[in-house]
């Protein structure tokens, strides 16, 4: 991969109930169970990706106070190529599928979220391989 711009779709595994205090949104519980964070990257997405996978980082995103919690591992990464309005196209067809985290990681557009939690991995996982996400 090189220098790509792209989105990404991780999957979250939270292994119990939680409460995490993600900036500006304030206070949220997560229940435990598996979720979808949809992101995107419009200069370095391997970068980006790293980033999120590594533990010791500033909290700039939503995304950063939630894989701060100890209870919080990311069990897959999807990425793809891609301009930035396919970030929007994705979370919008996830959120037909996920119970969205009203507000999460979507202030910058005007999606219901970008966060999902999934009772269904299979579906994520086919839907992913259809959008010619790799793994």
């Amino acid at each position: 991969m090189s220098m790509a711009k792209g989105i990404y779709v991780l999957v979250l595994s939270v292994s119990k109930d939680i409460n995490v205090n993600v900036g500006a949104l304030g206070s949220v519980n997560f229940e435990k169970g598996l979720y979808a964070y949809v992101g995107s990257a419009q200069n370095n997405l391997e970068k980006r990706i790293a980033r999120h996978l590594g533990k010791t980082k500033q909290k700039f995103w939503h995304i950063d106070h939630l894989l701060d919690n100890a209870h919080v591992e990311i069990v897959k990464v999807f990425h793809k190529e891609a301009e930035k309005p396919e970030e929007c196209k994705i979370a919008k067809h996830i959120g037909k599928i996920g119970v969205p985290v009203k507000g999460f990681g979507s202030s910058d557009c005007n999606c219901e979220s970008h966060l999902f939690k999934l009772e269904n991995y299979h579906f994520l996982r086919e839907f992913m391989h259809e959008t010619i996400l790799s793994m």
